[in-house]
């Protein structure tokens, strides 16, 4: 049976590193060691997906020739920040570090996108010479090789931010956002060499205009469908994503969501490919039937598990107010994506946009604590429960006076109007019948009263 967490404690003193002076010579010395195999890992990283990027542009370029690359990559950008956009808003309620998102971009504009022009060119060229029929070898590489490989090579950064970067990875909604945006740099790549090719091949034929193949390509590629390749890895991600919520102690079974999102993948990634055997309308048919339900029903589902979020949210964090660690308000507001706005816009009113910054630092530490505390809750707090949570409410209690004006102002600016009736009895002590009895009347309040301004010192604010 779960145990809930330990009840937080009261912050001692009113000094920013009181509740938190417990770290000494060693324990400096043991981050130093683990900074040092950090950096390591990213020199290493850096260093792997910088030669891939080099190899994979002198591949492309040499398919495509300098002029068809550099119409390709005009071309095949367009989509990219509408795409990175819509995945950050999807983050918003505990948004990612960028680093996460730069390195899993650059994963699969670069590794995965050089291993399946690779693999499948390999792959293809073999099944040509061993059956004699190069016309159903690219049939077969297109439908079956292509989505193994590609859908593999996109995998595997997830699996290395689910690995290593486990803090960061805590649901559903972050592993579609860190499978969408692998997938994004993909597509990138690839429409780079597609759009880059069909403009060569209208170089050859005298093609111009909306008749060109580079219009139609533009067309399919970037108009119609500029969500087919991360619609298709974002299942990885959910499979990725309930992995991480799974408090089952069994390794298998967890496994067991990632294998089948990656088997979903690659299977609608196949009959994506495999359209054009349906007939001449086989595309438009496949587009209408699947991908828009599809894509439409994912899109439901992340913004459905974002409201779940924001209820966590809005359920964990008393225990912290209560404690004192949170202001009684702060709770409602950090549970609110309109509440959340106006404080960072109220904070950038008034004290400027470094402060809004520290209010959005605040609000995305609180949520990564109320998703610690939901997961104790439900029996997976993990062996550094204590330590991760003394580090949130640290980052907490350093910016609490920059950011408890701010929120404070916006839950009260959004909370929703209670309704005050009159008794349908007169009530003692106010239509003149004597003192109030004990146990009647007006009770006290939940929390106790909280004004944020009652000291020029408490609200950075005033002039």
């Amino acid at each position: 049976m779960a145990t809930s967490p330990p009840h937080p404690s009261y912050p001692v003193g009113p000094t920013d590193g009181a509740p938190f002076a417990d770290s000494g010579t060693a324990g400096s010395s043991r981050h130093a060691h683990w900074w040092h195999r950090a950096w390591v890992r990213y020199g290493a990283l850096s260093t792997l997906l910088a030669i891939s990027g080099l190899v994979i542009l002198a591949l492309v370029r040499e398919e495509t020739g300098t002029e068809g690359f550099l119409v390709g990559l005009g071309l095949a950008v367009l989509p990219v920040p509408l795409l990175i956009a819509a995945f950050r808003w999807l983050d918003r309620v505990e948004p990612g570090p960028w680093r996460n998102l730069i390195f899993c971009f650059a994963w699969g504009a670069c590794a995965a996108a050089l291993i399946a022009i690779v693999a499948n060119s390999f792959a293809t060229r073999w099944i040509a010479t061993a059956t004699a029929d190069p016309s159903s070898a690219d049939t077969l590489g297109a439908t079956v090789i292509a989505p193994v490989v590609e859908e593999s090579a996109k995998a595997a950064a997830v699996l290395l931010v689910f690995l290593f970067r486990r803090r960061d990875f805590t649901g559903i909604v972050d592993g579609v956002v860190i499978a969408g945006v692998t997938a994004t740099g993909f597509a990138f790549t690839e429409n780079i060499l597609y759009l880059g090719t069909a403009f060569g091949t209208d170089q050859l034929t005298g093609g111009s205009g909306i008749a060109s193949v580079t219009a139609a390509t533009f067309f399919v590629r970037i108009i119609m469908s500029p969500f087919a390749h991360p619609l298709f890895t974002v299942l990885t991600g959910i499979g990725f994503g309930i992995a991480a919520l799974s408090v089952d102690r069994r390794p298998l079974r967890r496994a067991a969501f990632p294998l089948g999102g990656l088997l979903l993948a690659m299977g609608m990634h196949a009959m994506w490919n495999g359209s054009s055997a349906f007939g001449e309308y086989g595309f438009f048919a496949v587009y209408a039937a699947f991908m828009v339900p599809i894509f439409g029903l994912l899109t439901w589902l992340v913004i459905w598990t974002r409201q779940r979020e924001l209820k966590t949210v809005r359920a964990e964090l008393p225990a912290y107010a209560v404690a004192g660690w949170l202001t009684p308000t702060e709770p409602y507001a950090l549970g609110s994506m309109r509440a959340r706005r106006i404080a960072r816009q109220y904070a950038r009113r008034h004290a400027g946009r470094a402060a809004a910054r520290e209010v959005a630092r605040y609000e995305a530490y609180a949520t990564s604590l109320a998703f610690l505390r939901h997961r104790a809750r439900r029996g997976s707090p993990g062996a550094d429960f204590a330590v991760r949570e003394r580090e949130l409410l640290g980052e907490l209690w350093r910016r609490r006076e920059v950011a408890r004006p701010a929120l404070n102002h916006a839950g009260r600016i959004t909370a929703p109007p209670v309704p005050v009736t009159a008794p349908p009895w007169p009530v003692y002590g106010v239509y003149g019948y004597g003192h109030q009895p004990a146990g009647y009347g007006h009770q006290p309040a939940p929390y106790p009263a909280y004004n944020p301004y009652r000291s020029a010192a408490y609200n950075p604010y005033r002039s």
